[in-house]
Formats: C-alpha cells, structure tokens, sequence
C-alpha cells in the first residue's frame, strides 16, 4: 500500500466527466509524476486530494487515513502540503519575513500569537528560518523583497516555505511554468535535493518533460479523465497509448 492510495475516483461537473474511476498509488519516498494533454483532468484530480474538490465516487487515503470531507488546512496539518502553478508567496515582504511567517504558524497552529510568546520563540524561530533558508541555498538572499526576485526564486521561496510544515506528501502544480530553462534546471536539482536530505514523497503534474523524465521514478498517464499507462519512465517513452493520448492517433 502506498502514502497516497486513491481508489475509483470519479468526479462530473454537470454533463462533463472530469474523472472516470481512477485508481493510483503512490509510494513512499518515491517521486510519481502525473502527465497528460490538456483536459486529461489532472488539476480536478489534484483538487481532490488537498479538499478543493470532493469526488463524487472512490476514497482518497494519506498514510491510511481518509482525505475526503475534511478542509485544506486540515489536509496540510496531516503532512500534505502543496506547491502552486502560481508561486504563493507574499511580494511585498523580504525572503526572510515570507520564511517567519510559516515558521510562527508551524510552531503554534494559528498566526496569532501574543506579544510574549513571540518575544520568547523568536530566537527559536529564527534559527529555523535560517536552516531552511540555508536548505534552499537562499541564506544569501535573506533580506531580498520578493518582488524583486526571478521566477525561479519565487519558486524556490515558496518551496521553503512548504519544508518549514514538514510535510510528508508534496504536491507539486507545474512547478517550472512559465520558467526559463536556467531556472527549470534550478528547480529540479532542489527537488533532488529536498528528497534526498528529507523524507518526502512527490507528486507532480507537469507538462515539461524534461523535468518529468529528470525526476519521476513512476509516470501515470491520464486522457480524458481515465488513466492509461502507469509505467517507469523508460516504458513511458514510446508508449502507443501515450502517442495516441498526445498526437490525437495511435502510432505503429
């Protein structure tokens, strides 16, 4: 049984059938990419698992417990944290102000803290900041708007953000989108690196091949809403069901 089990997961939105009983699995410590053209429905089948969605047939388990009917924060608090197309971090402040803030939230489960105790967890905190910032080879960058900084640093902000959690299962949304290849390359090595100095698990939706084939040890291919092939990414290249899936004709 893998972390992340999903069973016969179906989802409709009217008269249009965004998932059709899939079934995956994802291993522990493993790397598991998600691929497929667009509308295959790999954004509604992330929804699912962070408590944006509820599927109208199937289960969602994280290490055997159920994810269905409970809120994103909740799903966060039990190890799940997840990675935006978008980088969710907060412009307006530097690289080490966007790090405290999680680290007060990780610490005590809410934002809110009175004036004593952050007097007397600072120095704590701080030094937290500080290791993962260090992680992330953004120590450096410290006292950074993050304005200012390039896509692939946003990236990788907010990345650290999400190991400051400690999260068991990251869910990673086109995490190279709109990236230069420079900054694509960039990203994947931090991913190697996070997984090899932590114990976590990926899960990725990608379009980038490159950065599928650079770090997924299991591929699943979704169309249509319906898996295809789940495969290594050496039986993934070539596939007839995958050619079919992206150039619209089966291939011989």
């Amino acid at each position: 049984m893998g972390i992340l089990e999903i069973k016969n997961v179906s989802k409709n939105f009217g008269g249009l059938k965004a998932l059709s009983d899939v079934n995956l699995s994802v291993e522990e410590n493993s790397v598991h990419a998600i691929i497929g053209p667009n509308g295959a429905g790999k954004s509604t089948l992330l929804n699912c698992l962070v408590g944006k969605l509820i599927p109208d047939t199937g289960s969602v388990t994280f290490m055997g417990q159920s994810l269905l009917g409970r809120k994103p924060h909740e799903i966060n608090q039990m190890g799940v944290s997840r990675v935006f197309q978008t980088p969710e971090i907060f412009s307006d402040l530097t690289v080490f102000e966007n790090i405290m803030i999680p680290c007060f939230a990780h610490r005590d489960g809410a934002f809110q803290m009175n004036a004593l105790a952050a007097v007397t967890k600072q120095k704590d905190i701080q030094e937290t900041a500080e290791a993962i910032l260090e992680d992330v080879n953004m120590l450096d960058k410290r006292h950074m708007h993050a304005a200012a900084m390039s896509r692939g640093d946003k990236r990788r902000l907010e990345m650290a953000m999400c190991l400051v959690q400690e999260p068991k299962l990251l869910l990673l949304d086109e995490p190279t989108a709109g990236m230069a290849r420079a900054d694509t390359n960039n990203t994947i090595d931090l991913l190697k690196e996070i997984k090899e100095k932590r114990d976590i698990t990926m899960a990725i939706i990608e379009h980038d091949m490159h950065v599928v084939f650079s770090l997924a040890e299991r591929i699943t291919v979704l169309a249509q809403g319906t898996p295809l092939v789940e495969e290594t990414p050496e039986n993934i290249k070539g596939h007839p069901k995958v050619r079919e899936a992206y150039l619209g004709e089966a291939q011989v």
